[in-house]
């Protein structure tokens, strides 16, 4: 068991660091050697199992992420951008694989990043499922096909407590989208409408977002045109689905070269 690659999670406590607590515990190739949660939290200083209501796993919670990255080959963090630049710098230090969910991070949080991955491999991903990552391929290759007169809009939907929006998953798909017309997202996208906001300009992609109840995840691409649309859609009805890739991009970078990678890296699309 000691040969298996250890895992560290960062924010233990929410509800994908448990997800990943949980997935990593029952992995046959890969061992929980960490978990890491913020200063003065209640969990500091217990065992992981017994925090999360089972028996004991052997895993202190730590409020010391150098320490417990230290003893780790991978890193895997969904947390907040602040934090994440954070834990990029200390998991570059320690050589561990980290593996980036996080969402809502802006240019300058990407620049850091991109700068930690000259040190250590980072795979960074809006979505780490595989179904999505489809989607993203099929968003591109289908954008590329259609002319502007194909209007493209993004449809997201979350639970409540979703802090961003748009989701990074939607994003994704944007940028995809954007990609597959040859133009940047940055010139194209329009997001937030409200009240009088005239035509809509050709070419345009654009993104609505939904928040309530317990949503996990759900994403459409529209490219609608005069009599006809065509639709990609997927649903996350679990939260394992975003672990199980998380864990997979883990493993996947052991051995890789330092380097800031995605998820079509590691599923080879």
């Amino acid at each position: 068991m000691t040969d298996l690659p250890g895992i560290v999670i960062t924010g233990a406590s929410g509800r994908m660091g448990q997800m990943l607590v949980k997935g990593i515990s029952a992995h046959d190739k890969a061992r929980l050697v960490g978990c890491v949660e913020r200063a003065g939290h209640a969990w500091v200083g217990r065992d992981i199992g017994e925090c999360m209501g089972g028996a004991p796993l052997g895993v202190t919670v730590t409020d010391d992420p150098l320490e417990a990255f230290s003893r780790a080959q991978a890193v895997i963090d969904f947390t907040a951008p602040a934090a994440t630049v954070e834990f990029a710098a200390l998991a570059a230090q320690a050589r561990a694989v980290h593996v980036i969910g996080t969402t809502g991070l802006e240019a300058a949080h990407i620049a850091k990043i991109d700068a930690a991955a000259r040190h250590a491999v980072i795979v960074r991903a809006g979505n780490m499922s595989l179904g999505v990552n489809l989607l993203v391929r099929l968003t591109q290759k289908i954008a590329a096909a259609l002319d502007a007169d194909w209007d493209i809009e993004v449809v997201e939907a979350h639970h409540r407590m979703k802090v961003d929006a748009p989701s990074g998953t939607a994003l994704m798909l944007g940028r995809a989208a954007a990609e597959g017309r040859g133009v940047a997202l940055d010139d194209a996208m329009v997001s937030g409408r409200d009240g009088i906001t005239g035509a809509r300009e050709r070419g345009a992609i654009g993104f609505s977002a939904i928040r309530g109840g317990d949503i996990v995840g759900e994403h459409d691409v529209i490219f609608a045109a005069d009599g006809e649309r065509v639709v990609l859609r997927h649903l996350a009805t679990d939260r394992a689905i975003f672990a199980r890739g998380a864990i997979r991009a883990a493993l996947w970078g052991q051995g890789q070269k330092p380097g800031h990678y995605d998820m079509m890296d590691v599923l080879g699309l």
